[in-house]
């Protein structure tokens, strides 16, 4: 939709020329009472007032107006979804061409725009070759860094930070990424106690469901970031055994404890993919197909229904309302035929050709290709 705001623009330009309301109806040939109204809201300048407004102010109509063409969170949620299921099904520049135009055409909407950033990262390795992956790379960092200067929800531009550090390690900008993140991540930071601060909050304030929502979301966080900081444990000592083992032991329990298979079975899939590229490494044919099998259990389970889902469970029974309440709601942010397309890949690769020959890693191959 879109959101005029001439009168708060008339009170603030007026104001930044320093001039009265007497001193402006009279350049315009109008009362001072009319000016009054308008800076009311009470009624608007006749339309062809508008152009000499915008002159005197010395600012486009436009400007004037406010006009700043706005998507709901539900019409954000829309295009998402169907420029990725686009993405699944037509070329790459078609789609890129058309998520262009709305982001010329809603290119004040910085929620949409940060989201467009986010599907364009989830999906450049789709654009043809290398040269069309690193033009997509840096036509989201052109519009983050738009973002970044002009958005006013400081929400979205620490967020939109954090991506331009992701696209940095694809553009192989290791060093900007420790410039952009070493600071804001540094485990000292009083920030990351925000979560409990507010906790605590809530409680002495009374309200305790508020309290038990931001405590099961910042659990379930918890969680997700210990498991997928135990997956780079393991891809950084890939060359130890005994390094690995005790943190594939240790996730192997929360997992089996919090039902992480079940509540998050892509983040347990992606451990234990890690855990079996792990032990074929070593010559572990047996642990290694063993943590396939489990890894092709938890695709099983993601792919369990048509759309890929976020969800809670008994225990964690207050974090599907922080989902639909969140940027993207409770819709994985990759389209599910996808993502499927390219699970179905993943055991074709060097590292497992030590396995081919095991019994079980074929079973478990079979079993990844048979889902649809």
């Amino acid at each position: 939709m879109y959101q005029l705001k001439i009168a708060e623009n008339i009170v603030r330009l007026r104001h930044e020329k320093k001039i009265t309301q007497e001193r402006l109806a009279e350049f315009l040939g109008v009362t001072k009472a009319s000016v009054s109204k308008w800076e009311t809201g009470q009624s608007m300048p006749d339309i062809l007032m508008l152009p000499q407004l915008a002159t005197y102010f010395d600012v486009k109509v436009d400007e004037l107006m406010g006009y700043v063409p706005q998507l709901s969170k539900e019409q954000i949620d829309r295009l998402y979804q169907e420029f990725a299921k686009e993405f699944a099904s037509h070329p790459f520049e078609e789609v890129m061409g058309r998520v262009q135009g709305y982001v010329k055409k809603y290119y004040s909407c910085y929620s949409f725009l940060f989201r467009v950033c986010i599907l364009l990262l989830n999906h450049f390795s789709m654009a043809a070759g290398k040269e069309g992956q690193v033009r997509t790379l840096h036509a989201i960092m052109e519009l983050c860094e738009h973002i970044r200067k002009n958005c006013q929800d400081a929400r979205i531009v620490d967020d939109v930070v954090v991506l331009q550090a992701m696209v940095s390690l694809q553009l192989g900008r290791a060093g900007e990424v420790v410039e952009a993140l070493e600071e804001m991540a540094a485990p000292d930071r009083l920030t990351g106690q925000s979560g409990i601060v507010l906790m605590q909050a809530y409680k002495a304030a009374g309200d305790t469901q508020k309290a038990e929502s931001l405590m099961q979301v910042t659990m379930y966080n918890a969680l997700l970031s210990l498991v997928g900081t135990a997956a780079e444990y393991l891809s950084l000592h890939m060359d130890r055994l005994d390094e690995c083992e005790p943190t594939i032991e240790r996730i192997g329990k929360v997992g089996e404890i919090y039902a992480l298979g079940k509540l998050n079975p892509n983040l347990m899939a992606r451990f234990e993919f890690q855990a079996a590229i792990c032990y074929a490494m070593h010559g572990a044919a047996e642990q290694a197909v063993a943590h396939v099998d489990r890894y092709v259990l938890n695709v099983r389970e993601l792919f369990s229904s048509d759309i890929l889902l976020l969800h809670g469970d008994a225990y964690f029974s207050k974090i599907e309302e922080w989902f639909e309440a969140a940027e993207g709601g409770t819709i994985a942010p990759r389209n599910r035929q996808l993502v499927l397309a390219e699970v179905k890949q993943s055991l074709d690769i060097p590292l497992f050709a030590a396995l081919e020959g095991e019994a079980g890693f074929a079973a478990a191959k079979q079993k990844l290709l048979q889902i649809n």
